[in-house]
């Protein structure tokens, strides 16, 4: 199914401000904030500068190629906006990273559509637009000279969540993994070939607690002459549903939920990620980490993003398993209060 295929969905909110919760059959063209009451924990319309302050975004890009792993990432959490990305060298196990943090909006913007949208962060070259559900990335720097498109599959289709967050606030989730690129990637002057490269995106927004944690793997790969794509967490959208999902050659399928047993303390220490029904049986072994520590009182983020290996089984929903042999991929684990 192709991202021009999906639309059906005017807004997040019907008339009375409420949300479409569960797991969507389109993408929304836009989410609606105008429509959207939003109320206190004693059931009072929150003011205005608490809808507007309360509300959160995030906008993340990650690329695979046979030499290298690229991440790219917008966040706008009202008080500031943060961006970053990052090339990690597989031969070197050498990650680079380039981040800013801007105050109040100020020379950066976050749109809030999965649809139609344009998002940059001027000070570090970085920019997503979304013309009908299709995104663009551009990157413009000495490190990294990107300008690609990612390229849905003629089946299956994104993960579209909407659950309940915290007493009154919800939080919409949209990924898409193991999809095609083509455009141009040059890291340091090194042109890629890009028909050998995959991508996934993250669109997730709302009103999430205000002191939250979640847990994150993600993977897009090529393995047994299959396109394979994973994405699976803990801690935001479970309130009903989860956005666990299994890409194979792009055909869909929604999973149960998975625990995440790590260690905090011991970034080199291997990780468990498995289903109580046996779907997902996952070891992750770290070899590169891109972390952040911001401590600002009221705000607060403790971020570690892992770049490393799976290894073990994924099973779909008719019962095919697909084996996992030093697959490169992603993990995180964050805290946030804002």
């Amino acid at each position: 199914m192709s991202a021009s295929s999906l639309v059906e969905i005017e807004s997040l909110f019907n008339d009375n401000g409420e949300p479409e919760f569960g797991h969507l059959t389109a993408i929304p063209k836009y989410l609606g904030l105008e429509r959207f009451v939003y109320r206190t924990t004693m059931d009072k319309t929150a003011n205005r500068l608490a809808k507007y302050f309360h509300y959160k975004q995030f906008q993340f890009v990650s690329i695979s190629t046979p030499d290298y792993i690229i991440g790219v990432a917008m966040a706008d959490i009202r008080y500031l906006g943060n961006s970053f990305y990052y090339v990690y060298d597989i031969a070197t196990n050498e990650l680079i990273e380039a981040k800013t943090i801007q105050p109040l909006g100020y020379r950066y913007q976050l749109m809030p559509s999965p649809w139609q949208s344009i998002s940059y962060f001027n000070a570090l070259g970085t920019r997503i637009e979304i013309e009908a559900g299709l995104w663009r990335v551009t990157v413009d720097s000495e490190l990294l000279d990107m300008d690609i498109i990612l390229n849905p599959p003629s089946v299956g289709g994104p993960l579209m969540l909407c659950t309940p967050t915290g007493y009154s606030g919800w939080t919409y989730t949209q990924k898409h993994n193991a999809l095609a690129v083509t455009g141009r990637i040059k890291v340091q002057g090194k042109a890629l070939d890009v028909s050998t490269c995959l991508a996934g995106y993250d669109f997730s927004a709302g009103y999430m607690r205000q002191e939250t944690s979640w847990r994150w793997a993600s993977l897009n790969a090529i393995v047994n002459e299959r396109r394979i794509g994973v994405n699976l967490a803990a801690g935001v959208n479970e309130t009903g549903a989860t956005e666990n999902t299994l890409w194979i050659d792009g055909q869909r399928y929604l999973l149960n939920g998975v625990h995440f047993d790590f260690d905090r303390l011991d970034s080199n220490k291997p990780w468990r990620i498995y289903g109580d029904d046996g779907a997902i049986d996952l070891t992750f072994r770290p070899l590169q980490l891109r972390s952040e520590k911001l401590n600002f009182g009221l705000l607060k983020s403790n971020f570690r993003q892992y770049v490393g290996y799976f290894s073990g089984v994924l099973t779909d929903l008719e019962g095919n398993h697909y084996p996992l042999d030093r697959v490169l991929g992603l993990t995180e684990d964050h805290y946030a209060k804002w």
